[in-house]
């Protein structure tokens, strides 16, 4: 059984992949900033992260790393630079994890990157991994950077790396869009989405939580980038009324012209907001599913019953 480190334990995903560890029998370690009160496993904390952090406590006899750990998107981004600042965690700091882990003789890196590498929307296909990438922001860049820096340092020492990138996750705890949308729809709000037709692809913690635990030690998993997802693509309204049913609230729409829509957020700044509502952004896990013999477990109904 191959123990796992997992950075960022603490946060949204990695609480729930410590749990869903704990239930499935994998053995782990928690890797955190700061120092916790009152927490009786296996817990390390390394401070801030970027170039500088020292693993060496944390990555004592550990056979695969789960590096979650990240600058992620601030709704009120304060910093001169935010390119630097993403770089500086998201870039600089996850190399200098797996330079150190591959030190250590950790087997394998599993890197959970975004579908933004990709790019912001989809048109006439969904997202494949083998796509050019289209990184357009500061985040994406720098998890892009981070990609190709792991390839590199795989190639230098051996050191495998697996690399998933997910579109929204969602799930109990979940913030961001999800919980913007979620909390708007039980507060009965109307919105004007009506008349939306787009697709996306979410992707459910469980089911995101059931494909990390197959890229921990399957053997066609090695030096591969995954997409993933729930398998069930929605349109915005389509989201709007299934959060309506499992939250037992109803699904306030109307319509509005999109087009419009989308300029009157663009006066005002939300443009890039709206654009994740209105447009499409759909992925294609069907060679994740075939290369590791894997689906996703949860329907995205149940999983946004289990969140809401």
């Amino acid at each position: 059984m191959k123990k796992v480190l997992i950075t960022g334990a603490n946060g949204f995903v990695g609480t729930f992949l410590c749990a869903y560890f704990d239930r499935i029998g994998i053995p782990y370690r928690r890797a955190v900033r700061k120092e916790e009160k009152g927490v009786g496993s296996d817990t390390v904390a390394v401070g801030d992260i970027d170039s500088q952090t020292d693993w060496s406590s944390a990555l004592s006899d550990i056979d695969v790393v789960i590096h979650l750990a990240a600058r992620v998107h601030v709704l009120r981004e304060d910093a001169d630079n935010p390119l630097d600042e993403f770089r500086r965690v998201n870039s600089e700091g996850t190399l200098n994890l797996a330079r150190q882990a591959a030190a250590s003789g950790v087997q394998r890196l599993i890197y959970i990157s975004t579908i933004k590498v990709n790019g912001e929307e989809t048109f006439d296909r969904p997202f494949r991994a083998d796509d050019d990438p289209a990184p357009a922001d500061p985040y994406s860049i720098s998890k892009f950077e981070a990609e190709k820096g792991l390839v590199a340092i795989s190639l230098e020492t051996g050191m495998e790396y697996v690399i998933i990138r997910p579109p929204l996750v969602y799930g109990r705890g979940a913030g961001g869009n999800f919980n913007r949308l979620v909390n708007l729809v039980k507060k009965g709000w109307y919105l004007p989405l009506k008349s939306i037709r787009n697709k996306r692809s979410l992707v459910g913690i469980e089911n995101l939580c059931s494909l990390l635990s197959s890229c921990i030690s399957h053997v066609d998993a090695g030096n591969k980038i995954f997409l993933v997802s729930d398998g069930h693509d929605v349109s915005t309204p389509e989201l709007i009324k299934l959060l309506g049913t499992v939250s037992m609230r109803p699904a306030r729409l109307f319509s509005f012209p999109p087009w419009l829509l989308n300029c009157i957020g663009t006066m005002f700044g939300k443009g890039m907001e709206l654009r994740r509502l209105t447009g499409n952004l759909q992925v294609d896990i069907s060679e994740t599913c075939s290369l590791l013999q894997w689906q996703p477990p949860v329907s995205l109904e149940k999983g946004l019953k289990d969140s809401v």
